[in-house]
C-alpha cells in the first residue's frame, strides 16, 4: 500500500453511509451528446472548446439534462459525452489514462478499492485538484473520504444511494405479501410465498459481472458491522479477514437463496437488462440493486410506480439489520488534459445547488447537499432511519487495492456454479486483499 492510502485511511465512523467504489451501472449502449454552437473569433473564424466526457450508463440521463443547460450556459464549449458498461471502463478507460491519452472528464468511483475510484487516479496524479470549488466547501464531514485525499477534492458527485430489493409492488400484492419483510427469516418466508405463487422471487443478472457483488453487499451489514463496526480497521491491522467474519455468514445466506430455488435459472447466464425486464414485467418480483438504477426498471415497466425498495433485512431481530448506504459513482476531470480548466469549470457547473438536485433527481439518489427545492424519491424514503447510525459504505470502500473487487466477482460466479466452495472463495478473497 503507498504512503498516500495509508495518509488516506478513516475510521469505520467516518465512513458510515459513504458508497464504495462500486458503481452500479446499467450496460452499454454507446450514445453521445454533441451541441454544435460555436464562438466567433477576432478574425471572423468560428472556434470552440471540445470536451471529451467518458462515463457509464447511469450517468447518461443527468448528463444529458446538464449538458444541455450548460450549453445554454456556455455555448463556447461543445462537449461529447460517451457511455462504456461499467466493467469496460474498469479497464479500458484506466488504461487510457496511465498512458496519457484520457478524456477531459471521466467517470471516477468513490473512496478506494476499484481501478478507477477516486484515491486510485488522484494517487496516480491524474485527476485535477477541485478544491477551489465552492461546492466543495459543503461536502459532509463523513463523505470526505469518498471524495478527497489529504484534504484535496479530486472528484464530484451528487448524492448518496442505497442497496436494497427493487420490488413490483402489484406481484407482492397478488401474491398476497402485504409488506416487506424486516427480518431476514420474514424475507426467506416472503420470497417462499412468491415462489408458490408461480413468480420468480428474485431475479438475479450474474452474467453482469457488477451485479454478483450486491446481495453479499446487502447482507454484509447485518453480518459484519452490526457485529464489529471496527472491522475494516481490524482487517487493515492483519487481525482479522474475510474468512474469519460475518463475510462466512453471508455467503452462506446468498447460497440458501439459490437452493431454496428463489432466482431465476441460470443466474450465471443471466445479464442486467434481463433481470431488469423480470421484475419490470412481473416475471420476477424483485431484485437486489443499487438505488442508482432504479430509473431503469421504472422506464422497462408498464407503470413507473408500480416499483419500488425496501431495505434487505440481514438479520433475525430487526434492530440489528444494517444496510449500504453512501456517495454515487460521480466524475473527475483529467489532471493532464489540454483542457483541464475548461473541464474544471463544467464541474464547478454541476455543483450548483439546482444541478446537484437535477442529478440526484435522475438517479433517485438523495442529494449531496439540500436546499428547499430539494427531494427524495419515496422509494428510498425506508432507508433513511438507518443512514444516521445502522449504514456502512459499500466494502470495497476500504479495501486497500483494486484487486478484490474482480475476485469477489469471479468468486460469487464460482459459487452459483457450484465450482467452488465458500472456504475458496472466502481464501482467494483474502489472497487478493493481502497484494
Amino acid at each position: 500500500m503507498t504512503d498516500l492510502l495509508r495518509e488516506a485511511r478513516v475510521s469505520r465512523g467516518q465512513f458510515l453511509r459513504l458508497m464504495g467504489g462500486l458503481a452500479a451501472a446499467a450496460a452499454a449502449t454507446a450514445c453521445s451528446t454533441r451541441p454544435e454552437t460555436t464562438t466567433a473569433t477576432g478574425d471572423g473564424k468560428s472556434v470552440a472548446t471540445e470536451l471529451k466526457f467518458v462515463g457509464v450508463a447511469d450517468q447518461k440521463a443527468p448528463m444529458d439534462e446538464l449538458l444541455a443547460a450548460y450549453q445554454k450556459a456556455k455555448p463556447s464549449v461543445r462537449l461529447t459525452a460517451s457511455y462504456a458498461p461499467t466493467d469496460q471502463v474498469q479497464t479500458s478507460l484506466r488504461t487510457q489514462l496511465g498512458a496519457g491519452n484520457a478524456p477531459d472528464l471521466h467517470v471516477v468511483y468513490p473512496g478506494n478499492g476499484s481501478a478507477m475510484s477516486m484515491s486510485q487516479i488522484a494517487g496516480a496524479g491524474l485527476l485535477a485538484d477541485l478544491s477551489a470549488q465552492a461546492w466543495t466547501k459543503t461536502i459532509p464531514e463523513g463523505f470526505k473520504p469518498a471524495f478527497q485525499v489529504e484534504g484535496k477534492t479530486y472528484m464530484y458527485s451528487a448524492g448518496s444511494s442505497v442497496i436494497g430489493a427493487v420490488y413490483n409492488k402489484k406481484v407482492f400484492e397478488k401474491a398476497g405479501v402485504d409488506a416487506p419483510p424486516t427480518t431476514w427469516s420474514e424475507f426467506l418466508a416472503v420470497c417462499d410465498k412468491l415462489k408458490k405463487a408461480g413468480v420468480v422471487p428474485i431475479a438475479l443478472g450474474a452474467q453482469t459481472p457488477w451485479v454478483t457483488q450486491l446481495i453479499t453487499y446487502a447482507l454484509v451489514p447485518s453480518t459484519v458491522y452490526a457485529k464489529d463496526p471496527g472491522f475494516d480497521d481490524k482487517q487493515l491491522a492483519g487481525q482479522t479477514s474475510f474468512a474469519q467474519s460475518g463475510w462466512r455468514q453471508a455467503m452462506e445466506m446468498y447460497l440458501e437463496l439459490q437452493k431454496r430455488g428463489f432466482f431465476n435459472d441460470k443466474p450465471n447466464g443471466t445479464t442486467f437488462e434481463q433481470q431488469t425486464s423480470m421484475v419490470a414485467t412481473g416475471k420476477a418480483a424483485m431484485a437486489v440493486q443499487v438505488s442508482a438504477v432504479l430509473p431503469d426498471f421504472r422506464k422497462a415497466a408498464s407503470s413507473p410506480d408500480d416499483l419500488s425498495m425496501f431495505p434487505v433485512p440481514g438479520a433475525d431481530d430487526a434492530a440489528s439489520v444494517w444496510i449500504p448506504a453512501g456517495v454515487v459513482v460521480g466524475l473527475g476531470a483529467s489532471a493532464k488534459g489540454k483542457n483541464a480548466e475548461e473541464a474544471k469549470a463544467f464541474v464547478d457547473f454541476l455543483g450548483k445547488q439546482e444541478n446537484i438536485n437535477a442529478w440526484a433527481k435522475a438517479i433517485a439518489a438523495i442529494p449531496l447537499t439540500q436546499d428547499a427545492s430539494s427531494a427524495i424519491d419515496p422509494a428510498v424514503q425506508s432507508f433513511l432511519p438507518f443512514t444516521k447510525d445502522r449504514a456502512v459504505p459499500f466494502m470495497d470502500q476500504r479495501w486497500p487495492n483494486a484487486e478484490v473487487q474482480p475476485v469477489h466477482f469471479a468468486v460469487v460466479q464460482e459459487l452459483l456454479a457450484g465450482d467452488s466452495t465458500i472456504d475458496e472463495a472466502l481464501k482467494k478473497m483474502d489472497e487478493a486483499y493481502k497484494k
